[in-house]
């Protein structure tokens, strides 16, 4: 799906989600098992009640992220804000979380989220996940959430990921991957159905795009079985440090 397509739809989410209506990305079987959007976190009570309706994900990098209080988080495809903010809370005041996002309804959105949410230790950014806007070597943790399948050149996304972290920096992100070789028009329509708009990557050809990219210590842990051989997965890598 071509990025202008996919910043329609999101901003169609973000517009429904800033009126009160509860949005999903995916089909109604797979948000009522339990994959998807907020049900996926155990920590939302007290974040902004359209933040948690426009929760799209696939997981919780979060959850897997380690972060430690003054480190600085960079978030791709940061939506209604519902990672930003629980990250915030992790790395406390002395850190700093970016939101990244290519629509402007989702940053709208965000914005007013992090305003209720008091959240002062966050910035939403507007651009690609291509081409981030950050200096080298800016951030502690990149995560996201199922965002990353959503792009046409995914070694472009790691490749900025690897560049905007600092040495021995973390990548940490949900994401949708494949296992094995499905028959592909199955794998399509498992695709359409959890909402990754036929994107997603072999785990072995993820492997390699994060090697590429300069990435170490990879690791990808497949979670949630959305059937034709289509998981959500959590995706770990660091990027080395000099000796």
């Amino acid at each position: 799906m071509a990025q202008d397509e996919v910043v329609a739809r999101y901003s169609r989410l973000a517009r429904a989600a800033l009126d009160g209506q509860d949005v999903a990305d995916c089909s109604a079987d797979e948000f009522e098992q339990g994959g998807f959007g907020a049900a996926g976190y155990d920590d939302t009570g007290a974040l902004p009640g359209a933040a948690v309706r426009a929760s799209l994900g696939c997981g919780n990098p979060v959850a897997v992220a380690e972060l430690r209080a003054g480190e600085t988080v960079l978030d791709l495809g940061s939506g209604g804000g519902i990672d930003v903010l629980l990250s915030a809370r992790r790395v406390g005041p002395s850190g700093t979380v970016f939101g990244l996002d290519a629509s402007p309804d989702m940053l709208a959105l965000a914005r007013r989220n992090a305003e209720q949410a008091k959240a002062n230790n966050v910035e939403f950014l507007h651009g690609t996940i291509e081409r981030v806007p950050l200096p080298d070597r800016q951030v502690d943790v990149v995560i996201s959430n199922c965002v990353i399948n959503l792009s046409d050149d995914k070694a472009a996304v790691l490749a900025e990921a690897f560049r905007v972290l600092r040495p021995g920096g973390r990548f940490g992100v949900s994401d949708v991957v494949v296992d094995g070789d499905p028959d592909p028009e199955r794998r399509r329509a498992a695709e359409q159905r959890i909402g990754c708009v036929a994107g997603a990557l072999p785990v072995a050809a993820y492997r390699d795009l994060l090697a590429a990219a300069g990435f170490a210590g990879v690791r990808i842990t497949l979670t949630a079985d959305h059937g034709d051989g289509v998981h959500s997965a959590i995706v770990q890598a660091v990027k080395p440090a000099p000796d």
